[in-house]
């Protein structure tokens, strides 16, 4: 089956051609508590920096990336968390999954899904009726 859903999903783990590229070209660098894996290798863009990318352990959400992994990732730092004694600030928060879809998700008073009155709006807002 895993075979099967990196022919014809990207959001489980990898695709097969990224299985392929990781191949040729990737150097593992790392791997976070979640079981993301972290890579580097392959073409240079336009600004000379080497491409870097993660294998996610599961559902592909950018989020479930640790803050010190992060800035990695976007060039931020040259030296990732696996190469240094990274501790996270006190500031930072531990990853929560994506609540959008479940019951856990934002639901503003007024919305379709939730009891109550939408607050009134502002100043200058008229809404529009037909035939005003």
């Amino acid at each position: 089956m895993s075979l099967l859903t990196q022919i014809f999903t990207w959001w489980n783990g990898q695709t097969i051609g990224t299985r392929f590229h990781t191949w040729r070209f990737g150097t593992k660098v790392g791997q976070d508590e979640f079981g993301n894996v972290y890579y580097e290798g392959g073409r240079k863009d336009t600004e000379g920096r080497t491409r870097r990318w993660v294998i996610y352990n599961g559902y592909a959400e950018a989020s479930a990336i640790p803050p010190g992994w992060h800035g990695w990732m976007h060039h931020r730092t040259d030296t990732p968390p696996s190469k240094e004694n990274y501790v996270a600030r006190d500031w930072q928060k531990q990853h929560r999954p994506n609540p959008t879809g479940t019951s856990e998700a934002y639901r503003p008073p007024g919305s379709i899904t939730r009891a109550g009155e939408r607050p009134k709006v502002s100043g200058d807002y008229d809404a529009w009726t037909p035939g005003a």
